[in-house]
């Protein structure tokens, strides 16, 4: 415990040094404040980093190409930028073409917002606060601050090695990483409310309503816990938006006062909030995976441009990820993982299986043949778990399925699920195809006879159509529709 005490002191001693160094050699005035910012990056470094990074970040997520909309939020976007802080800037407004609910900057004003978080917003007044937020990022140069005192942290380590002979040991590897690690972490959530008090400032100077902030903040908490709830019942552990050292209640009291200070900055009474026009704007919007990543429809799966469909157990959740299709049952006490490979020999699917695979003593081994394709399954062992294997062949490519339980127990429970769903793999019918296109958001006045029931019963949404609606609407989690609302419903 000595040693351990030791090290620590030496550590902070260490630390001290550094910043001291960066305030000789590393400091910068924060644009926000005037005050001096620990910065290894000069203002050129700073652009050059955004210039670097933003083809990789639309090579990564795609641009949603409707450029009505991408104009439309490039100008609620200006409208925040030229009264910020650094109204010298280009500052450049992205939709991504993601599902995933986020928004983030890069250094030097690249701001993106993905399709999927706008589409749980309810007002231009909630997409100015998500962009308020993003730009204040940029304007207070939270990103370079941030990667300066990560390289601080490594640079401290690297010297305090070569200084310090007790902190050779991997024991204080680890220590030095739980020390910087919760100092950077720390360090975010104070950026994080930095950002919300320039974001309400920005949206009072636009003569949008500061308190936008504080609905985008209570639409993402709703959103938490709706993922908190999904992933448990799928038995994973919940990742939440921006972290945990980043996340605050939407009551939370330093929330309330810098978003109530922005009130000084008011142009008008009440604020704009623009709900009829926000809402005209993405009608029409594309919902969760778009036709180039498959569609999920219920309990099914439909792929357009792949030309093949599938089906999963009843009330099995489905995820969508770039490289496979998986299938959990409730809980998580059951999976199946779908995924593709190109043909490049003449060979049976057992004999894919045995080579491509390299699964050599498969058993129970049988072949398959449904809806005119040609396949073969059987099972093996890994880890001590019984593994269904199986191949089923479509034009040049395989499609390789794993099945398997948590319980090793479970298996013969759960067996038939798999090979049905396995046997339900079969080519894009003619009367699919227009089930492989992209759900979008429809925007209705709602009637008297309207409700979330009747939506979700009618809805093709995967994975919880009844709470997804509502978290859409801004009713989660039990509120309901009220007749002559405008409200969004996906078709």
């Amino acid at each position: 415990m000595k040693i351990i005490n030791r090290i620590a002191k030496s550590l902070c001693h260490l630390t001290g040094a550094l910043l001291f160094l960066g305030l000789l050699s590393g400091c910068a005035q924060n644009p926000v404040t005037g005050g001096q910012d620990f910065v290894m990056f000069s203002e050129s470094k700073e652009l050059e980093l955004g210039r670097t990074y933003h083809p990789q970040i639309i090579e990564e997520y795609g641009r949603y190409e409707d450029e009505a909309l991408q104009r439309y939020v490039e100008d609620i976007g200006q409208k925040l930028a030229v009264v910020s802080h650094r109204e010298d800037l280009v500052y450049r407004f992205t939709v991504l073409d993601s599902p995933v609910i986020n928004a983030f900057a890069l250094p030097g004003g690249y701001i993106y917002i993905t399709r999927g978080l706008m589409a749980y917003l309810n007002s231009e007044a909630e997409l100015a606060a998500v962009l308020g937020h993003e730009i204040g990022h940029v304007t207070a140069r939270h990103g370079v601050r941030q990667q300066s005192m990560a390289q601080a942290a490594n640079l401290g380590y690297t010297l305090g090695a070569i200084l310090i002979p007790g902190m050779r040991t991997a024991g204080a590897q680890n220590l030095f990483n739980l020390f910087g690690g919760a100092l950077l972490s720390g360090y975010g959530r104070e950026h994080e409310l930095e950002s919300d008090r320039l974001g309400a400032e920005y949206l009072a100077r636009s003569g949008y309503n500061p308190q936008a902030m504080i609905e985008v903040i209570s639409v993402l908490k709703n959103q938490a816990t709706f993922a908190e709830a999904e992933a448990k019942k799928q038995g994973q552990e919940y990742q939440g938006y921006h972290g945990i050292f980043a996340s605050h209640p939407d009551n939370d009291t330093r929330l309330q006062e810098v978003v109530k200070a922005a009130d000084q900055y008011k142009t008008s009474a009440g604020g704009e909030e623009g709900v009829e026009r926000y809402l005209q704007r993405i009608d029409g919007m594309v919902f969760g995976d778009s036709e180039s990543q498959g569609i999920r429809s219920g309990r099914n799966f439909y792929h357009g441009e792949m030309q093949f469909a599938l089906s999963f157990p009843q009330n099995w959740h489905i995820q969508n990820n770039p490289s496979s299709l998986v299938g959990i049952a409730p809980e998580g006490v059951a999976l199946i993982e779908m995924g593709v490979s190109d043909l490049n020999r003449k060979q049976t699917p057992a004999e894919f299986i045995r080579d491509r695979l390299n699964i050599k003593d498969l058993k129970n081994g049988e072949p398959l043949s449904s809806h005119g394709l040609e396949g073969y399954t059987g099972l093996a062992v890994s880890q001590g778990k019984t593994v269904r294997v199986a191949v089923m062949y479509l034009r040049t490519q395989a499609f390789i399925f794993f099945a398997t339980t948590k319980a090793a127990g479970d298996f013969n429970n759960f067996d038939a699920d798999f090979r049905e769903t396995v046997l339900s793999f079969h080519a894009l019918r003619e009367d699919e195809k227009s089930l492989a296109e992209a759900q979008r958001i429809e925007v209705v006045t709602v009637g008297s006879n309207d409700n979330y029931s009747r939506w979700a019963a009618a809805s093709r949404i995967s994975n919880s159509p009844l709470q997804q609606l509502r978290l859409l609407n801004g009713h989660y989690p039990n509120g309901e529709l009220r007749a002559g609302q405008m409200a969004k419903r996906i078709r």
